[in-house]
């Protein structure tokens, strides 16, 4: 089978590695420029512009393809599901890799582009090319050295460097939400190599639901900080949010235009409300993949530092 991976970042490179090392799948990586590193791996790097006025050549380079994995957002994304639709791609997973969209808000400070584009596919769907959004929760990367902006994954979503969510493991610094229960928040969580993993074991399925869900770990934000502190040897500073303390902390950045800030805000405040969290990850189930336990990945994330 013939597998289009449009994004050259970080998790667009774990799915590929997975798909070439544990499936017999042939890939091409769609990129809007040449990537000589992506190339110099025996992946075949297909140069491509999403602009409308080029649908017609996008469509084109995705003849023979029957699965498109998406690691891009916004419009490009939508003018891509277009083109595979075009192209008669049989199978499209979106951008996704979060929580489930139905807990989403209607309006969503974080959407970039998400509901635009689940919409599209369903209306593909009724036509016959099946999508699925692969939910994973919080990838463990937020919580490496260096971010997720280490692993090159989340370069455009404002909120990706160390610290940015819930904790800073280099400050000992920690930021605890509490959701309406009064109760820390619970948080799923997958690795990005085990992303792939997952994603390259699912491309096989007989058929693919409108959702699959993965996960790695789950646990309160409570236990990841002691996690956190049992593999550093010490403890950290903690800042306790409910509600309340969220809304002051998004007004005062709003108040100074602190756009970084409000994103962090407002992702802690979608902590807090169940947003990336889930109890039933069914694809762990339907495929043979052992994923790595938070504690496991973190220890050895942080080995040596």
């Amino acid at each position: 089978m013939r597998v289009a991976i449009a994004g050259s970042n970080g998790l667009a490179c774990s799915i590929a590695d997975a798909i070439t090392t544990n499936t017999y799948h042939q890939i091409i990586i769609l990129s809007r420029a040449p990537k000589p590193q992506l190339s110099a791996r025996g992946w075949q790097v297909v140069v491509v512009n999403y602009d409308e006025s080029h649908r017609q050549e996008l469509a084109f380079k995705l003849a023979g393809v029957s699965v498109v994995l998406s690691v891009i957002s916004g419009p490009p994304q939508v003018a891509l599901i277009d083109a595979a639709a075009q192209a008669g791609v049989r199978r499209f997973a979106p951008a996704e890799f979060e929580g489930p969209a139905a807990l989403r808000p209607q309006q969503d400070a974080l959407d970039r582009g998400k509901r635009a584009a689940l919409d599209r596919l369903r209306y593909y769907q009724t036509r016959g090319m099946q999508y699925t959004s692969f939910v994973c929760g919080i990838l463990y990367e937020r919580f490496a050295p260096g971010g997720m902006y280490a692993s090159r994954i989340g370069l455009r979503s404002g909120i990706g460097a160390e610290g940015d969510y819930l904790v800073n493991i280099s400050q000992r610094k920690a930021q605890i939400p509490y959701g309406t229960n009064g109760q820390p928040a619970i948080i799923s969580l997958t690795s990005a190599e085990d992303v792939g993993k997952f994603v390259a074991a699912a491309i096989s399925l007989p058929q693919w639901p409108p959702e699959l869900r993965m996960s790695g770990d789950r646990m309160n934000v409570t236990r990841l900080v002691q996690i956190v502190e049992t593999v550093r040897g010490a403890g950290f500073e903690k800042a306790h949010y409910n509600s309340q303390s969220m809304w002051s902390a998004l007004q005062l950045a709003q108040a100074a235009q602190d756009i970084q800030q409000q994103l962090r805000v407002i992702t802690l405040m979608a902590t807090a409300s169940g947003r990336f969290d889930f109890a039933t990850p069914d694809l762990n189930s339907l495929v043979a993949v052992t994923p790595t336990t938070f504690q496991a990945w973190l220890q050895e994330a942080w080995r040596d530092r």
